[in-house]
Order: structure tokens, then sequence, then C-alpha cells
């Protein structure tokens, strides 16, 4: 893999945005990308994004010769990163933008999703009460509790851990440190769920430009995070089905197709994002990553491991539950690991120099890995 990230910035606002369109926050995201890389958008031949990126090349004046409408929920951007780093290696594209805004929120501009009694979640899960993240996602986090011997003390210990990077983040959306006993007595969303194990509903949007080295100018280069490996894969569409309740069999293959590519060992990564929209994830996903023992991360993460100078520290803006969410976290996720490698993030990791990132979409059903560098 020879990509690099050139371009990375989020919209000026995160939060409470209501007079910003889907379309509008998308736009914002990708002009402030090519800002940021120093690019217009005249120089820009593929663009990706979940939505409607068709939309947004016309809104920006951008002629693409390619483009990919990947969107399996949130960690379509990490794939949006992989396919663009495929298409730019095959010469399909020379600079591509990926875009992503959501008024997660505000519901500004965001298209209705009615219920589709035909499909497979219509067929045999809704009609039990199954629709909202939080009921889908309760099965799975109960699972790997008894799997593990662990109770919801486990997910509160992730809450405090993130706090402590949060309480770090001026545009964090939630900066207040909590106790496992805050977190424990919060108002209950649905068990074993308590608010602050639950991410935030956001506005706000974001942009990456992706490139081959040769393509990118000198100053580009000094501030560009390099692609060293890419992993997807998918799990079937019903929780019922899914082979590995209590895990994700689609991270870990898509982990395990990720430090192939990287030619680099688990024990070389500096720093760690997972897709966190509920509490029970970011331990999962160290396991998944492999940068766990199985049943492990849970007492990595309340012994501190995670935290700020801890010795693996993990999603450090804060992460869904305590940074943003606007619906689909993963081009946040991978906005934190561009930042912390290119040294200029709130809360600093100290000569951090790898990342990986891992994205869940579709309700737990898909999964995308990057794994990055500095350059």
């Amino acid at each position: 893999m020879d990509a690099v990230i050139i371009g990375a910035a989020e919209t000026d606002v995160l939060g409470r945005a209501p007079g910003r369109s889907v379309l509008g926050l998308n736009v914002e995201g990708g002009l402030r990308a090519l800002a940021d890389a120093g690019l217009e958008t005249g120089q820009i031949d593929g663009v990706a994004g979940a939505c409607s990126p068709h939309g947004v090349a016309h809104a920006l004046g951008i002629t693409p010769r390619w483009v990919d409408s990947t969107n399996v929920g949130g960690c379509s951007f990490l794939m949006h990163v992989r396919h663009a780093a495929a298409a730019i290696a095959a010469g399909h594209a020379t600079r591509v933008l990926i875009t992503h805004g959501e008024s997660g929120r505000s519901r500004t501009g965001t298209v209705p999703r009615p219920r589709d009694p035909q499909s497979w979640t219509g067929q045999f899960e809704e009609p039990y009460g199954a629709r909202p993240p939080y009921t889908r996602f309760t099965l799975p986090a109960l699972r790997h509790l008894h799997d593990n011997g662990l109770d919801e003390t486990a997910l509160a210990q992730v809450v405090v851990a993130q706090r402590r990077w949060s309480s770090r983040v001026p545009r964090a959306g939630r900066r207040d440190l909590m106790t496992v006993d805050e977190v424990l007595a919060a108002r209950p969303v649905a068990w074993p769920f308590t608010v602050p194990m639950v991410c935030m509903l956001t506005d706000g949007g974001g942009g990456l430009v992706v490139t081959a080295p040769e393509h990118a100018t000198t100053e580009q280069l000094r501030r560009s995070v390099r692609v060293l490996g890419t992993g997807e894969s998918s799990d079937p569409l019903l929780v019922a089905q899914a082979p590995d309740p209590a895990g994700d069999s689609a991270a870990r293959r898509a982990a395990d197709d990720a430090f192939a590519e990287a030619r680099i060992a688990r024990s070389e990564i500096g720093h760690v994002m997972v897709y966190d929209a509920f509490a029970h994830l970011p331990p999962i996903g160290l396991e998944c990553l492999g940068l766990a023992p199985a049943g492990g991360a849970a007492e990595m993460i309340a012994a501190g491991e995670t935290s700020p100078g801890g010795s693996l520290p993990l999603n450090t803006n804060g992460g869904g539950l305590a940074y943003t969410h606007t619906g689909m976290y993963g081009m946040f996720a991978i906005q934190e690991a561009v930042r912390q490698l290119r040294h200029e993030a709130a809360a600093q990791v100290p000569g951090v120099s790898t990342s990986a990132v891992l994205g869940y979409g579709g309700m737990f059903t898909a999964s995308s890995v990057l794994v990055l560098a500095r350059n």
C-alpha cells in the first residue's frame, strides 16, 4: 500500500448546527480538508462519501473520474480510504476527496428512513422491538459480559477512562470526569446501558484527501500520514445469525488483513481508535485488533492502560461516547488518529508514530481497519 492522507479536517461546529444541512456539512468538511491540504477543487478527480458523493462533487464543482458511494454505516469512511488507495494505485484517480456530514441531532436536510417490512431485520427482528440501535446492541454487550465473567462495572470503566481524555479536549461534547459509581447511577437507557455508556447525538462532519506520495508536494508530505494497511469485512445482517455474537468476526478478519498488509507487529502500535457507539465496543475492539488478550481488555482499561499516561492510549478525543457522534462516527476516529500522528492533537500522546483505527458499521455487521503511521 502506497497512499498518504494529505488533508484532514472537521467542520467548524460539532454538536448542534440546525442551520446546516447534511449536504452543507459534507461540503464544509470537504472544503476544510482541501484547505488543510493546500489544494483547489480542480485538483481533485475522485470523490467518496456515504451520503451522495455525486451531489457533493456537483456542489463543489468537481468532475470526478472515480466515485465511491459505499455506505455500510459508521465504518464506511475507513473503507473509502482503502478503496481510494486502491483506485489511485490502479490509475483510476490521482487525488480523492472523502467527505462526511450528518445532521444527527437537528435532522436538517436528513433523508427519512422509513421501515422496510420486507428487509431481513424488518421480518425477523423489528417485530420483536429490536429497531433502535440501543435495542440491537444489548445482546452482544450482555454476551460479552457473560462470557468474560464481567458486569456493568466493566462498561462504566470504559466511560471513566475516555472521560479522562475528553476532559482535555476543548471540542469534546462531554468533558466532565466521572466515577464508576456515577456512571452506574445515571439514567438507564436499555439494560445494561446507562446514558454515559451510549454515544452522543450530534451534528457535524469532516473530510480527508488521499493521494500517492508521488502526487504530493514536499510541504504536503511534511504533515502527511501514511496508510500502511487496510482491511474490511462483513457479518450477517441479523444478530441472531452472527457467528460470534460476543465479539465481531468481521473485525477480526479486517484486522488480520490490515496488519498483514502493513507488515508491522501489533506490539508496534502506539495509539488506537475504536468505534464506540456503546461502551462494550472498545474492549471488544481491542481484542479483535489483537491488542489485548481474549477476555483481557476490560482489565487493561480498568488498570488505566488506555488512559492518559497508559501503555496503549485509546480513543484519545473521548470517542463517540464523549467527543461527538453524528450517527456515523468513523470519520472522526480517522481525524483523531491523523491529528495524533501529526502531533497536533488537543490531548497529544507524546512521540506517537503509529495508530490502528477500527470502525464498526451496520449495527455491528460490518467492520474496517486502518493501520496508519507518521510519514
